[in-house]
């Protein structure tokens, strides 16, 4: 099954929730795109021989690519081709340092990154003749989450100061060291860039005009997150909605415990799986994520992955995108252990 919901399917349920006001007390498309035209920019060897293949002393130079265009979420395999390419060691991609890069006299091969922000739009293609080492954050930023005072508490105001991101400590090859450039199209081309371009573009200006705030009445983490399933495909029905801008809206719309369990008893038919937090490797960008703060069974908070990356230690680190706090990538386990000592987290996966 997947993820999305068809309207005849859902106008079939049997939703019970009446319309009203209920206190949210957890925390707070198309495949258009500029530049996603189908062809991306032919490249060009960068200066002097540096590069040259040793075999045939041709400079390297890039002529297509393909595809063209890429998903937002990255992951999908993109084929440089040209000339003099073999001794092509490293790759980035809009300023992120590609993986799995692999090189011939007339190809490379690599794995493209997500969009750092989600963001459609052309990026860059530099091709390098020494290897880097993929930052496992392909973002280039962390939140550095902050206090706990906005986070899950009753009646929390919305608090953008601790949100603003930081550069991490990754070195990022100089473009102007490539051997030879090129360029591909991020596009918002499936339902999870559709999820993620909407939550990188409202994590700090709200949607206030269509949806409004919960953070009145105790927060607004559910409502953005049910705001960013709707972006990935998802409608609105009688036991899941929000109208007139928030002035109407069911519980399993905007608050944390009668969300979870809703998701839990519909899992089947939304395409779901619930994970414990030691099933991490099952865990994909636009999953959803629940955090019990004093490990009482009941959530207080959820927000929506933005980015699972595996450290050099084999650590399985997880980000997400939230409102209270509001941030695009806020890492998981900084907020169950210095944020939130002795809490918890669990998951629902989307099995498609």
């Amino acid at each position: 099954m997947t993820a999305s919901f068809t309207r005849r399917s859902l106008l079939s349920l049997a939703g019970v929730a009446g319309i009203g006001v209920a206190v949210a007390a957890c925390s707070r498309g198309d495949d258009s795109s500029p530049g996603a035209s189908g062809s991306a920019g032919s490249g060009s060897a960068g200066s002097g021989s540096a590069g040259a293949d040793p075999s045939t002393g041709a400079r390297p130079a890039a002529s297509s690519v393909e595809p063209a265009r890429v998903p937002l979420a990255g992951g999908v395999t993109v084929t440089v081709t040209g000339t003099g390419l073999a001794a092509v060691r490293g790759v980035t991609v809009g300023g992120v340092v590609a993986r799995d890069v692999r090189a011939t006299a007339t190809t490379v091969t690599f794995t493209a990154p997500h969009q750092a922000m989600y963001t459609p739009g052309s990026a860059d293609v530099a091709l390098f003749t020494t290897a880097s080492e993929p930052s496992p954050s392909a973002n280039q930023s962390s939140d550095g989450n902050g206090s706990a005072a906005n986070d899950g508490q009753a009646g929390a105001t919305q608090d953008r100061a601790t949100a603003a991101p930081t550069p991490t400590a990754a070195p990022v090859p100089d473009a102007s060291t490539a051997v030879a450039t090129t360029s591909v199209a991020y596009a918002a081309l499936t339902d999870v860039d559709r999820q993620l371009e909407y939550a990188m573009r409202y994590w700090k200006d709200y949607n206030l005009a269509e949806y409004g705030t919960m953070n009145p009445i105790g927060g607004d983490c559910a409502n953005y997150v049910s705001q960013t399933l709707i972006a990935r495909g998802w409608d609105q029905r009688d036991d899941w909605y929000s109208r007139s801008a928030g002035a109407q809206h069911s519980a399993t719309w905007t608050y944390c415990p009668a969300m979870d369990p809703w998701m839990t008893a519909h899992a089947n038919e939304f395409g779901l799986t619930r994970r414990s937090l030691d099933e991490r490797s099952k865990v994909k960008v636009g999953d959803i994520v629940f955090y019990d703060w004093n490990d009482n069974q009941s959530p207080d908070h959820v927000t929506i992955v933005s980015e699972v990356f595996t450290e050099p230690d084999g650590t399985i680190r997880i980000k997400s995108a939230s409102h209270n706090q509001d941030g695009p990538y806020r890492d998981l386990d900084e907020m169950i252990t210095v944020q939130h000592p002795g809490g918890t987290a669990w998951f629902h996966t989307f099995d498609a």
